[in-house]
């Protein structure tokens, strides 16, 4: 790979980037107020846990799941039903989790054993549990007030000694300590790779990329705690990330949904079980709808029928706005967080500038078909040949 291959596999961060530009000079510096920017992450959030497992579907062939903004509804009905019931809250929450694990693992056994279509199962799937939903909410919303649960996923840590004034030290020193990480593991890479002119070529571009994300990173993580400080959202967040990176590029796993994506064919010759491959990617895809549901409750605090409607879409969209594949086979973790931010900065800065609700779709819309046309004109795919 050449300097002009990374440039173009960079090309969504580098668009990411403009678009924070842009919107930073159109809201006069708004985007950049700390409750802003900490909202940024918290208002995306339910967008970037989905997209982790939506990618595993796509990646075994450009698969996706439409139910998953219905299975958001629904364990957010669940939630609010049993906690106004007096049931415990830890045990609402495994009770969820597993709920939605089933739920995938019933996606899961119609596309992988009776091999009905993705979009065909998954569209029913989202009819059948939305309507669920809204049998068990009665057509009402529902407030949550459990405490314990709102906790869990939505409150601020709180370090005594370090976060007594009104700036959350532990915010700043956990982004440092990201930004550290992300150094370390990124010299330990390149002392691997090989030493040939292209490839020092290659790490002195990537060098000055890892700078700007250091950057970002302790900028964005001083913003937040000069807001309220680090969200247990927010590690919420990044632990589904690490794993689902660690998933998708060091398991046996991970490999097989690339090579199935690739040529399924081809994979199932090989000696993959190819119907383990779409079952286990829609069972990870419910888990992760299951807990998006919880985090989503837990933000609101109260759920109603329309709970979920189009996050199926956002979801979608952040896969392939952040470089993932429509034919399968190609797509990373990185990728999909950048897909799901850019979405993000455009609702926040379009929002901040109050422009209408129906021209942000039309916004939306214009950046998806340009994000997908570019990966098929720059990869010179027609159908899934290259």
């Amino acid at each position: 790979m050449n300097i002009k291959d990374a440039i173009k596999n960079k090309s969504m961060a580098m668009a990411l980037f403009i678009v924070i530009i842009l919107f930073i000079v159109l809201t006069g510096g708004k985007l950049l107020y700390p409750q802003n920017l900490s909202n940024l992450l918290l208002q995306n959030g339910y967008v970037i846990i989905m997209s982790c497992g939506m990618l595993l579907c796509i990646l075994t062939g450009g698969n996706i799941d439409l139910s998953v903004g219905a299975i958001v509804c629904l364990i957010g009905a669940i939630v609010a039903r049993m906690l106004n019931a007096g049931i415990n809250a830890v045990l609402v929450i495994v009770i969820c989790v597993g709920l939605s694990a089933l739920i995938g693992a019933w996606n899961g056994f119609w596309i992988s054993k009776i091999h009905i279509p993705s979009f065909v199962c998954t569209l029913a799937g989202m009819f059948l549990i939305r309507g669920l939903a809204r049998a068990i909410l009665e057509s009402k919303t529902i407030a949550i007030t459990n405490t314990s649960f709102l906790d869990t996923f939505t409150s601020y840590i709180n370090i005594p000694v370090l976060d007594d004034g009104d700036i959350k030290w532990s915010a700043l020193i956990f982004g440092i300590i990201i930004s550290i990480v992300i150094t370390v593991i990124s010299i330990v890479k390149w002392t691997k790779d090989d030493k040939t002119r292209a490839a020092k070529q290659i790490v002195a571009y990537e060098c000055i990329q890892i700078l700007i994300i250091d950057a970002l990173i302790i900028l964005y993580s001083f913003a937040v705690a000069r807001y309220k400080g680090l969200s247990v959202m927010a590690l919420w967040i990044i632990a589904v990330c690490i794993i689902y990176a660690f998933i998708t590029n060091k398991t046996t796993f991970g490999r097989h949904c690339y090579a199935v994506g690739g040529n399924a064919k081809a994979a199932m010759l090989s000696g993959i079980n190819v119907g383990k491959v779409y079952f286990m990617s829609y069972l990870s895809m419910g888990l992760l709808a299951g807990l998006s549901g919880l985090i989503m409750a837990a933000r609101i605090g109260a759920v109603n029928g329309d709970t979920g409607n189009t996050f199926e879409m956002d979801a979608i969209g952040a896969c392939f706005i952040g470089g993932a594949s429509a034919y399968g086979g190609r797509g990373t973790i990185k990728g999909v967080v950048i897909g799901a931010f850019l979405l993000g900065v455009i609702n926040q800065g379009m929002s901040i500038l109050g422009l209408d609700s129906n021209w942000q779709l039309v916004v939306k819309g214009i950046v998806l078909l340009l994000a997908v046309t570019f990966d098929v004109v720059s990869h010179h795919r027609v159908g899934r040949e290259t």
